[in-house]
């Protein structure tokens, strides 16, 4: 049984990378999705980049995640609706829906365009699911809704919301392409390097891209993005097909689907030691896992040998808006980060969000994810 992640296992060449010589426009903190289309950008602008990631490319939250591309971001449609208005909540969503399709160009076979089910566990969430349907549907989104839902989820799930834009990644895979693509660009890719210091990049603008993972660069900033961790489990291969697209419930604090050769990946449950998840600590711990466990057997029926487990930080934030733009009182520092559990999507929409504002095309959405309002 593997303690690392099931996606970073994959085998995979490290992108080439050109040498940039000075002076370097950008530096890049971060190997993740966000870093690497950031980067990308930024490149393809004609920027000279540099990008640092302190492990390997997608070695952080990027290849630790459960493998959901959703459209929207952490806050249900209603809920994000009544915090930012309608309006603006339905700008929000369709930018994400034209993210989604073009990082399924990027992709290829990483990304499986198959949907995604939200379920309900009980009442009071499939009034939730309702209201969410109901809304969306007003505001002209494509949505299904699901009364009745195939076994097993027949018996613990009342309804469900299909959601036809989602699909599954393979997001290591993703990533390492951006990052080849970059390098293809002129990104010269440092990895397994830690920047401890702006000034040592030797750049005359440094995006911090690090989302949960502590950098040490973000002055006041360092720490409102709330360090939290996610733990995932992947099965071995099992025969039945019961959960090929991804499904989530219980406010998404289960999520689970199949991969093409049968392994269950799950994660989650980590409401069942809340406090000690708010952590920048990168290890699988005993009440999660078993939770886990507990969990995917239940839906199959019988005890499932556990392949792989792994544990990643993402970065929350309160009212479950990324973080984006130029960090207040600094004309060189800029990050995007904040995703909140959701970074596959947002997190690739994100770095080529602030690529562009740094190129000057600053998007009025920038209004909504400034850095200054955790302050």
């Amino acid at each position: 049984m593997s303690t690392a992640s099931y996606w970073l296992a994959e085998p995979h060449d490290s992108p080439l990378a050109a040498r940039v010589e000075p002076p370097v426009d950008v530096a890049v903190v971060g190997g993740g999705v966000t870093g690497c289309s950031c980067a990308l950008t930024l490149a393809e602008a004609g920027l000279h980049v540099r990008l640092y990631e302190e492990r390997e490319i997608a070695g952080g939250a990027s290849g630790r995640n459960g493998g959901f591309a959703l459209r929207g971001g952490a806050a249900p449609y209603p809920v994000l609706a009544e915090s930012i208005g309608r309006d603006r909540a339905g700008e929000l969503w369709r930018w994400t829906e034209r993210a989604l399709a073009d990082l399924a160009d990027l992709a290829g076979d990483a990304f499986r365009p198959i949907g995604s089910l939200r379920l309900a566990v009980d009442e009071e969430e499939r009034a939730e699911l309702e209201e969410e349907y109901e809304a969306m549907r007003a505001d002209g989104f494509e949505i299904e809704w699901r009364d009745t839902l195939p076994p097993p989820l027949s018996v613990s799930h009342p309804a469900a919301i299909f959601h036809p834009p989602d699909g599954v990644l393979q997001p290591a895979r993703l990533v390492r392409r951006l990052a080849a693509r970059a390098a293809e660009a002129g990104v010269e890719i440092h990895e397994r390097t830690r920047v401890f210091s702006l000034e040592e990049t030797g750049a005359e603008k440094v995006v911090v891209a690090t989302d949960g993972y502590p950098s040490g660069l973000l002055g006041p900033l360092e720490g409102l993005i709330v360090p939290t961790r996610g733990q995932v489990i992947a099965t071995e291969s099992v025969p039945e097909r019961l959960f090929e697209v991804p499904h989530y419930g219980r406010h998404g604090f289960d999520y689970w689907h199949q991969t093409p050769d049968g392994r269950v990946v799950a994660g989650g449950f980590r409401d069942v030691s809340l406090q000690d998840e708010f952590t920048a600590d990168e290890v699988t711990t005993p009440p999660v896992q078993e939770a886990l466990e507990r969990f995917v057997d239940s839906l199959f029926g019988r005890p499932l040998r556990v392949d792989y487990r792994w544990a990643g930080i993402f970065g929350l934030v309160l009212d479950f808006l990324p973080v984006v733009g130029r960090v207040p009182e600094r004309d060189d520092l800029w990050v995007a980060g904040g995703y909140s559990g959701h970074g596959n999507v947002l997190g690739f929409a994100c770095g080529r969000l602030v690529a562009r504002a740094i190129l000057g095309d600053r998007d009025p959405l920038l209004d909504l994810f400034g850095p200054a309002r955790l302050l």
